[in-house]
């Protein structure tokens, strides 16, 4: 096989080999912290499934105290959150940093019961008096928590499993949900109070004393009297976000070890439920990907914590809903997790942070809640994770190209754009790299000729072609080697970009070409259908299509094959054939990926092309005629 078939085999193998880590990322791998004096137990019986809800109308009652940030909908029954809805951004909340995305607006379309927020008829205390409202108010929230679906009629499907609910306390020995009774309901203040014949366990939440300071945290005091064993402080489990077509679930904890070095370990998510014992972690997050729940304990609680899988089927998704006759996104596809953190019989104190991971909210409220005296903060910003095999090789590529698109954006106010001259400033810093790779592809196009000629005239001595061949590229500065260099130097970028895309909230609904391109952490949308397709569903993504079609231009441009099919030899039809495929891959690949990262392809390969036709202008590529005697 011919030197160049075998080195572009090589990239075609290396491509895929990243691609397919990209779209099949093994779990997290399990924390290396825990010492001599930690265990993890992982037990293999299911999470245990609580007894059908309570009937809404007799026992259930709900209570909201909500700022400019949150909407904290509280139920009887668990004295806990049933719903955590955040603003969207909207004429009324021009600041929140979330906005709408198109599952919100099918959602809103075609269910619209399920655009209510609350979910039920609630009471909330307004002008110092508690007030009943009939039905929650319709938009403006995202639902960060998993909770009652409704169909197209307003009919319940699935209701919301009381078990289930955020900063709930379970008795892991009892399988249903005691009601509470209110005893406290203000503006920013809610407290309940539950009396068992073997414990007394008071709950107070109230938002922060000033929530500009610290948005999206809660304050929560909990005191148990009484027996304390067997309870836990639930997380709650978050909504599913879908990021490149699939969840992005993310488990963490922050500790300070033994030597006073502190870190955040990644948890493998479980397949049914983990124990870890012994451990006193700092916080737990429990996280979709742009947004998570905080737990961070302020008083010594009980040691450890449990990570657990909640069947998709127990806890559906509102995404189950879309297209949901096709099974387009069966509930079983997405299970949700949740944490428990231990509790003791004592009066402890909680602070919670429950909104998007997002960098500059998530330093403020660092900033907020830093001691003055020590200089210890809670370090809330470590709860965002990147996403992805490599990121031992992408997070740090993946934060330069985040700190120049922020510079970009500060100039012009788009992500898109600022993802374009992202692209040109890499190109830029990368140009004598690339530079020298082209140079060397030009003089392969140039000798392309004289290459033809010695392996026809030594066709039947396929070692001595070899050598003199070998022995022209010394001579004419040409290097074989250099086909695939341009693509190996960008793999970096390409794969930091790729987490970026997963990782970072402020990419989220930014849209790039209103109509299209709404979504750079989503694929781009032309147009839609109803009856979903193999392998397009129910979209058409215009911008992978474009990807291959300027990929394939820049393999004809910069291919070193000879441009006359008739100097073609068999190797090298095999070799234009595999490009042919590789565009091919390439395209089917990236239908699925974020419209950003489409974008940030597609404009280095166009650049390349540009820069590709500088340097053939300045070198007046001529073909080297041959001067072989091939008779």
């Amino acid at each position: 096989m011919d030197k160049r078939t075998v080195i572009f085999v090589i990239c075609l193998a290396a491509s895929l080999f990243f691609i397919n880590q990209w779209l099949f990322p093994p779990a997290p791998i399990k924390p290396s912290t825990v010492t001599s004096s930690e265990s993890v137990v992982s037990t293999t019986q299911p999470v245990k499934e609580a007894v059908q809800p309570i009937n809404l109308d007799q026992n259930e009652q709900f209570y909201v105290i909500e700022n400019d940030y949150q909407q904290l909908v509280f139920s009887t029954v668990g004295g806990a959150l049933s719903e955590i809805n955040l603003r969207l951004r909207s004429k009324e909340t021009p600041n929140s940093p979330i906005l709408p995305i198109r599952f919100d607006q099918v959602l809103a379309k075609e269910f619209p019961g399920n655009d209510h927020f609350p979910s039920f008829p609630y009471q909330i205390n307004r002008d110092a008096a508690v007030s009943s409202i009939p039905q929650g108010s319709v938009g403006g929230y995202y639902p960060f928590l998993r909770r009652t679906l409704f169909d197209a009629q307003g009919k319940v499907i699935k209701r919301a499993n009381p078990r289930y609910y955020a900063l709930n306390v379970i008795d892991d020995q009892e399988s249903t949900s005691p009601v509470y009774k209110l005893k406290r309901l203000e503006k920013n203040l809610i407290e309940f109070e539950l009396e068992q014949s073997q414990r007394k366990i008071t709950k107070t939440f109230a938002f922060a004393k000033d929530p500009h300071e610290a948005p999206y945290t809660i304050e929560a005091t909990i005191k148990v009297e009484g027996d304390g064993r067997n309870l836990w402080l639930t997380s709650g489990v978050p909504e599913v976000e879908l990021i490149s077509s699939d969840p992005a679930p993310a488990l963490t904890y922050y500790m300070t070890k033994s030597n006073q070095k502190t870190s955040v370990e990644k948890i493998s998510l479980p397949k049914t439920s983990t124990t870890f014992t012994s451990m006193h972690p700092n916080w737990v997050s429990n996280s979709n990907g742009f947004f998570g729940l905080i737990i961070d304990p302020l008083t010594e609680i009980g040691a450890g914590f449990k990570a657990s899988q909640i069947p998709g089927a127990q806890d559906p998704s509102r995404i189950t809903l879309v297209d949901s006759e096709y099974q387009r996104y069966p509930a079983d596809k997405y299970p949700g997790y949740e944490l428990w953190v231990p509790l003791r019989a004592q009066t402890m104190q909680f602070r919670v942070y429950a909104g998007p991971y997002e960098d500059d909210i998530l330093k403020q409220v660092d900033r907020a809640y830093t001691d003055p005296t020590t200089g210890s903060n809670p370090h809330f910003i470590g709860a965002m994770s990147f996403h992805g095999w490599f990121t031992f090789i992408s997070e740090p590529f993946a934060k330069f190209l985040f700190a120049l698109m922020k510079f970009f954006y500060q100039i012009t106010t788009s992500w898109g754009i600022s993802i374009i001259l992202l692209t040109l400033a890499l190109r830029i810093m990368l140009y004598p790299l690339n530079a020298w790779s082209i140079k060397s592809s030009l003089k392969m196009q140039q000798i392309a000729p004289q290459v033809a000629a010695i392996q026809e005239k030594y066709k039947k001595d396929p070692k001595r072609a070899q050598m003199e061949i070998m022995t022209l590229y010394r001579e004419k500065g040409a290097n074989p080697f250099t086909g695939c260099f341009p693509l190996l130097i960008q793999l970096p970028f390409l794969i930091g970009m790729f987490d970026l895309l997963k990782s970072t909230f402020e990419l989220r609904g930014a849209s790039f070409i209103p109509g299209w391109i709404d979504n750079l952490t989503a694929p781009d949308v032309l147009f839609s259908w109803n009856y979903p397709i193999i392998f397009f569903g129910s979209d058409f993504h215009l911008l992978p299509f474009l990807l291959g079609a300027i990929m394939w231009i820049q393999q004809r441009f910069t291919s070193p094959l000879p441009k006359d099919p008739k100097l073609l030899t068999d190797q090298q039809k095999q070799q234009k054939n595999m490009g042919n495929i590789m565009t091919l891959v390439f395209t089917v690949m990236f239908y699925n990926f974020p419209s950003g990262l489409n974008l940030y392809w597609l404009s280095s390969m166009a650049l390349g092309i540009l820069q590709q036709w500088y340097m053939a202008r300045n070198m007046k590529m001529t073909p080297v005629k041959s001067k072989l005697n091939v008779k």
